[in-house]
């Protein structure tokens, strides 16, 4: 077959690299001890990742750093010298979240691959091509996305597709999840995910117990083993095995049963592909969730994707762990035999030649031989000595040498000829193999920090109040209101068309924007091409955007409608001020900075002009999922747009945890997702010191689930929550 697609391993230390690379990976992805989304693996150590790199390279095979971290300004600081020896040892590509870090790298490394991690939530062509234009290369799209979703987005922009194929799912979009940080302070967005998902919950219909589920959230694991044939006729490039917090069995063993699926199909095609039962087998023994399933890629959602009553793992068996083990992982490289020739004249210096059996060498000088006074060299004891391959990749088939009588060399000037010669072949075999075995030093390349990002501004002016509304009764009482802005959520503004726009024009003494759904996907098409036809007709100022497939969206619209980014866009340091400057004059503070890191990046912002938006009500969006947890609990009815902004009819939904907790589902059926809601609202009505401190221009108010009446209350100023609320990550911020 003509098909080629890439094999890619998981590597959380060394012997899960070398386990992964003997078992037929063509690539391996690893993290470091800084920057990566898996902060409690073992990671590797900087010369860990260089000396892999060369192993890597010698046998053919691609290793991409996980650079997938949300990153403050402090460590941004670090990322050009810590990335530089990897990009000198020939690193072959990064994995980015942070659009900030992107921008970084692409302008201190402009020739090294970019990589668009699946925590971008990258979910179209059109948010594909948009980060293509930054110099993007490859994708990770958001798990979620169906066979025909990354069809289109491979015949659209021609860019590397690289999904998962096998391992633990997240529930939510991958980037969409502030669960584990808002509740336990360990932000899955800096990598220090705590798994909430996989705890017990109860599901809530209008306050009852729906009874026979306890994991609502938690995903059984993806195996496509069977399945192998329909994704590489998809067009997809990279198959990605999950497990870089997994033992080095898993990945070596994992790895193995895939690479027989890939060549078995490569050499029968889909006709004559068979998985074998052992094979199977395997894989369910390795570190699997009770059952599998093979992810989305033929499915939207549903509740058989779910481990409703056995969220943990299943351990394996000590006897396949020896085996994996003994195969793979305590196997030594194999070493290309090379032939050795050495001349030795006195007063000459002496040359080693290296060559391989394709005709492939090198020669390098040293010492200059002498005269010998007392004990000359012998030939056996200098082919001992150039033969002492030791942890290199090759070994010495054939040592000649060439020597007059009486000559004398140092013992340690032959060892340095040997590994000079060693090295020097290794480098010149990887790049006879079209591999990278080292570039020039990046010190050139360091990019010019922006002279408007580092004055520090304060604001000085008045700070104006937005209002985000999800029901038209929320809008008629925030019209009410003295504020410059209100955000209405377009599902609101196409369900209730007549009543908002009547309500705009009673009420046209501010901006009205259109918040755009959390989540866009092919399937949105007809809806964005009603929603145009609607704001074309007039009245709408701008949007709130929550994803790149937004931002292209609203660009292709016809005219220069304003954009806001928000909050889940992550404008987390000042590279990313940078990357939003060109396309908007306002962005929104993310959730996981605290009061002083805020302040920091509105003072950049402010030098900048750009006007800096602070959340400071509203109930924070824990989780956006493509899975729904009323069809879980089977009381999924027919889509309707009535009530609140894309809300399904029927009884209110909530999760509640071990602790007694509800939390809100608020289950979207126009664009087919679910919100999962804070219990508590986030508000900074008590940080009366800390707020204005932040210099932020614009606080914003966002209503999710609350009444007109308790708008009203808290707009005017005396009614915020008298109950239980959180402040967030405003006081303590994340690791």
């Amino acid at each position: 077959m003509d098909n080629k697609v890439e094999l890619l391993a998981p590597a959380g230390n060394y012997e899960a690299f070398r386990g992964a690379v003997n078992a037929g990976a063509d690539a391996v992805y690893l993290g470091g001890d800084r920057f990566g989304a898996r902060a409690y693996a073992d990671n590797f150590t900087d010369d860990e990742i260089c000396r892999a790199l060369h192993e890597a390279h010698f046998m053919g095979r691609k290793i991409y750093l996980t650079v997938n971290t949300l990153m403050k300004d402090r460590e941004l600081e670090g990322l050009y010298d810590w990335l530089r020896p990897f990009y000198e040892s020939g690193l072959d590509g990064v994995i980015v979240q942070d659009i900030g870090v992107l921008r970084r790298i692409r302008e201190a490394f402009p020739d090294l691959a970019l990589h668009a991690s699946t925590q971008m939530s990258l979910t179209g062509a059109a948010g594909a091509a948009f980060l293509q234009a930054q110099g993007v290369s490859r994708i990770v799209p958001a798990r979620e996305l169906s066979l025909a979703e990354i069809r289109e987005i491979k015949a659209a922009t021609g860019l590397e597709i690289e999904c998962f194929v096998h391992g633990a799912m997240c529930y939510c979009y991958s980037g969409q999840c502030l669960f584990s940080s808002i509740l336990g302070g360990r932000s899955g967005n800096r990598g220090r995910c705590a798994q909430p998902c996989r705890l017990p919950y109860d599901i809530l219909e209008d306050g009852v117990r729906i009874d026979g589920i306890r994991y609502p959230l938690s995903l059984k694991d993806m195996c496509t083993a069977e399945y192998i044939p329909q994704l590489i006729e998809a067009g997809i490039d990279s198959f990605k095995i999950e497990g870089r917090m997994k033992k080095p069995e898993y990945a070596a063993g994992v790895t193995a049963v895939y690479r027989k699926c890939i060549d078995l199909y490569a050499e029968k095609g889909q006709a004559g592909y068979r998985v074998a039962s052992e094979d199977r087998d395997r894989l369910r023994s390795l570190y699997i969730r009770s059952e599998v399933q093979n992810g989305y890629y033929e499915r939207h959602n549903g509740r058989e994707m779910i481990t409703l009553n056995r969220p943990g793992y299943a351990g394996s068996g000590d006897e396949l762990l020896a085996e994996i083990r003994d195969r793979y992982i305590r196997r030594p490289w194999p070493k290309r035999p090379v032939s050795l020739h050495i001349t030795l004249q006195s007063g000459a210096p002496s040359v080693l030649t290296v060559t391989d059996r394709d005709g492939l060498g090198v020669s390098v000088t040293g010492a200059a031989a002498e005269k010998a006074q007392k004990k000359p060299l012998q030939r056996e004891n200098i082919v001992r000595q150039l033969t002492k391959t030791g942890n290199t990749l090759v070994e010495a088939a054939v040592c000649d040498v060439s020597m007059a009588d009486s000559v004398f060399l140092p013992v340690s000037a032959l060892n340095e000829l040997r590994r000079r010669g060693i090295e020097a072949y290794e480098r010149q075999y990887i790049e006879a193999q079209g591999g990278i075995a080292e570039r020039r030093s990046a010190k050139e390349a360091r990019p010019a920090e922006d002279p408007r990002l580092t004055k520090s501004v304060r604001n000085s002016g008045e700070i104006s109040r937005h209002v985000l509304v999800s029901s038209y009764e929320q809008l008629a009482v925030a019209a009410e209101q003295p504020c410059r802005r209100i955000y209405i959520e377009s599902d609101l503004f196409l369900a209730a068309y007549e009543k908002v726009t009547a309500c705009m024009r009673a009420h046209d003494g501010r901006s009205y924007y259109l918040a755009l759904p959390y989540i866009l996907r092919a399937r949105d098409q007809a809806y964005l091409a009603s929603l145009a036809s609607r704001v074309r007709a007039g009245g709408i100022d701008g949007f709130l955007i929550r994803n790149y497939e937004a931002a292209v969206y609203v660009e292709k619209l016809g005219r220069s409608y304003d954009i806001v980014p928000d909050a889940g866009l992550y404008v987390f340091n000042r590279e990313g001020l940078r990357f939003w400057s060109q396309y908007a004059r306002t962005y929104t503070l993310p959730y996981e900075l605290n009061a002083g890191e805020c302040r920091a990046l509105t003072e950049r912002a402010h030098a900048a002009g750009i006007e800096s938006t602070l959340i400071v009500y509203g109930r924070i969006p824990m989780m956006i999922s493509a899975n729904c947890v009323r069809r879980t609990a089977g009381r999924c009815p027919s889509a309707d747009a009535s009530g609140r902004a894309g809300q399904t009819p029927g009884k209110p939904i909530a999760i509640r945890d071990r602790y007694g907790t509800d939390f809100p589902v608020e289950t979207n059926c126009i664009h087919c997702y679910n919100v999962i809601y804070n219990a508590v609202p986030y508000s900074l009505h008590m940080q009366r010191k800390e707020l204005p401190g932040v210099g932020a221009d614009i606080w914003r108010y966002d209503f999710t689930v609350e009444s007109g009446a308790e708008c009203g209350r808290i707009l005017a100023g005396g009614g915020f929550p008298g109950g239980k609320y959180t402040t967030g990550h405003f006081k303590r911020g994340v690791e």
